[in-house]
This record gives structure tokens, C-alpha cells and sequence, in this order.
């Protein structure tokens, strides 16, 4: 059975401040302590910085989401990493799954090269920053006292609390590369991609469970998500089709004219440089368009091609708070209920 969980961005809403902004924001809470209700089994945020969404602290949300709800899973894809100090992150992780009863996902990432140029990060630097701070994690969620001798970090003895309530805290690693794959795999850490064509997600999926089952880790398809952005025609937009083309365009051209790492064509070289830097080449399997059942249908096509045990839904096109919250609803009540049955 494929798992759904909802990936929200927490879009930025221009010109909102004072009480307008504290109401957008419960809003967003409602939505998402909802969606437990709705059959989610998860609700993931994101961090990110200097405009464009709410959420360069997402952890500070998660416990508003806990409080009201009761089996409904909670995570970030990821915490960037190279921000942060490792050890404290680690000492977060085991709060958050306290304050959740054990609900919580570590999700890490190594961020994205505009948000590094506005702090003066070089890529280079926050692969090197990231690789090491995923040392002190793991090391931390093993060991209740750890110690380290890094470039970035020097430490003997440090205890790490509060410990988490999970015995094995889910931890996952978002790439779009095999070798970043494989890494992802030797830690034990468990895999979510996009962006890139289902059969690159496929090769991507086939050499993390490669490099699990040489490594003695857990391997199948529980450890395996995809995510992908979902447009949805509710029957009362005459040119949903049309629109749905017009934003995965805008989309493409977005991300190919602000992302220097976007390839517009797909070459077979793994898409991680030496130099720490990593490109991707966005596929059409990307944007997931339709009615709730040919939604659905594209969903179970694309997790049993590539092997993925959860879907990451990310709502395309909604803009406005009706519109997200409308989204929300429809794919809970219409789309889960057929991806269960698939």
C-alpha cells in the first residue's frame, strides 16, 4: 500500500502583516491538523529562506500540529543542514519526537544555490558542511553521547537530549542523484526524490537498494518516496487542461531561468560534480494533472514503475488560501481513498 503524505511549501501571501498574517497562519495549522482526518498519513514542511514562503523555521510549527492531532506522521524535507549546527538539530529531532509521542521524521537537506548566494555560501562548502553534519546525526540518534573531530566541528563528549521516543527514528535524505543515492543508503537513511523522469527515479531507487542490501541495511519499498506536484481538475474549470500546461511550462521555464543546476536536457552522468555541485533535468512525469481518479491512476503508475512505498503530494497551482485548502480536500477525500485501493 502506498502512504500519501501532504508536502506544503506555506507560500508567502504579499502584503499580509499583523493580524491578517497570525490568521494565515492558523489558517495553514487548521489545514494541516485536518488532514488527519482526511486520511493523510503525514504532513511534511520544508525550510526555506529570504522570501517566498513562511517556513525558514518549520520546526517551530510542528508542535502546534502535534498538540491537535493523534496518529498523523510530521516531518520536514528537509532541514537544511549546512544552516545549522549538526548537534543541535539532533538535540530538536529528539524534542520534537517527544513532543509528537514518536510521530516524528528527520528529514535533512543540503539546500538550493540561491538561497546560498544571498549569505555568500558556496556550493562547495555547504555539500562539505552538510556531509559532515549528517556524521554528528547519525552519530547522535544512535549514541546518547557522542564526540567528533571535523572541519566545522570539534566536540568530545556531548551529551545529546532529550533522546527520542522511536527506537529507530525515521530519517530521510531527498537527492536526485544515484550516487547521492547510495550515500543516502549506507547511513541507513530512508529516500525521497523528484523533479526528475520516473525512469531516473528508477535507476535512483535501484541504486539506493543496491547500496542498502551491500551495506546491511534495510531495503523495499516503505524506505522509498516520491514527490511530485499534483494539479487537479475539480469538473468547474472548463480549461483545466490548458491551465495545467501553461503552469508546468511557467513551471520549467521558472526553474530553468533561476536555477543554474537544471539541465534542459537529460544526460546519462550522474548528476553529483566533484566539486560538490548537482543538477537535474525536470521531467514531464513531474506535474500530475486531471480528475481525481486519472490523478490517481498516474500516482499508482508512477510508484509501482519505480518502486516507491510513499507519495509526496505537493499542491501545483494554488495560490490562494480557498484554492489550497480546496486541494487539500478534494485529493484527501477522492484521490487517497483509490491510491489505498491500488
Amino acid at each position: 500500500m502506498v502512504k500519501v503524505w501532504g508536502f506544503e511549501f506555506f507560500l508567502a501571501s504579499e502584503g499580509l502583516a499583523g493580524q491578517e498574517l497570525v490568521d494565515y497562519f492558523n489558517f495553514y495549522v487548521d489545514l494541516w491538523v485536518r488532514a488527519e482526518e482526511l486520511g493523510y498519513d503525514g504532513v511534511l514542511l520544508s525550510e526555506h529562506h529570504f522570501g517566498g514562503g513562511y517556513s525558514p523555521s518549520p520546526n517551530l510549527l510542528l508542535p502546534m500540529i502535534a498538540a491537535r492531532t493523534k496518529t498523523l506522521r510530521l516531518g520536514v524535507m528537509g532541514m537544511v543542514a549546512p544552516y545549522h549546527n549538526a548537534w543541535r538539530l539532533a538535540e530538536e529531532a529528539g524534542m520534537l519526537d517527544v513532543i509528537s509521542n514518536g510521530r516524528f521524521e528527520f528529514g535533512t537537506s543540503a539546500g538550493i544555490p540561491s538561497e546560498f548566494a544571498k549569505i555568500g555560501l558556496e556550493p562547495a562548502e555547504a555539500r562539505a558542511r552538510y556531509e559532515e553534519a549528517l556524521q554528528i546525526i547519525d552519530k547522535a540518534m544512535k549514541e546518547p553521547v557522542i564526540s567528533h573531530k571535523g572541519k566545522y566541528w570539534n566536540f568530545e563528549d556531548m551529551p545529546i537530549m532529550p533522546r527520542p521516543v522511536q527506537e529507530d527514528m525515521p530519517r530521510w535524505t531527498t537527492v536526485i542523484s544515484q550516487e547521492s543515492a547510495r550515500k543516502a543508503a549506507r547511513r541507513g537513511s530512508k529516500l525521497a526524490t523528484g523533479f526528475v523522469p520516473t525512469e531516473e527515479v528508477k535507476k535512483v531507487f535501484d541504486a539506493y537498494t543496491e547500496a542498502a542490501a551491500e551495506a546491511g541495511q534495510p531495503t523495499g519499498p516503505d524506505r522509498l518516496a516520491l514527490r511530485r506536484q499534483v494539479l487537479l481538475d475539480v469538473g468547474d474549470d472548463p480549461d483545466a487542461s490548458e491551465h495545467a500546461a501553461q503552469f508546468s511550462e511557467g513551471f520549467r521555464q521558472m526553474l530553468e531561468n533561476n536555477d543554474w543546476r537544471v539541465k534542459k536536457q537529460t544526460s546519462g552522468k550522474a548528476l553529483d560534480t566533484p566539486s560538490g555541485t548537482h543538477g537535474y533535468a525536470l521531467g514531464n512525469e513531474e506535474f500530475i494533472a486531471g480528475k481525481p481518479a486519472e490523478v490517481a491512476e498516474q500516482i499508482l503508475e508512477q510508484c509501482h514503475q519505480s518502486g516507491a512505498g510513499h507519495f509526496q503530494v505537493v499542491f501545483a497551482g494554488a495560490h490562494t488560501p480557498a484554492a489550497v485548502a480546496r486541494a487539500w480536500e478534494v485529493f484527501g477525500k477522492e484521490v487517497i481513498p483509490l491510491v489505498r485501493k491500488g
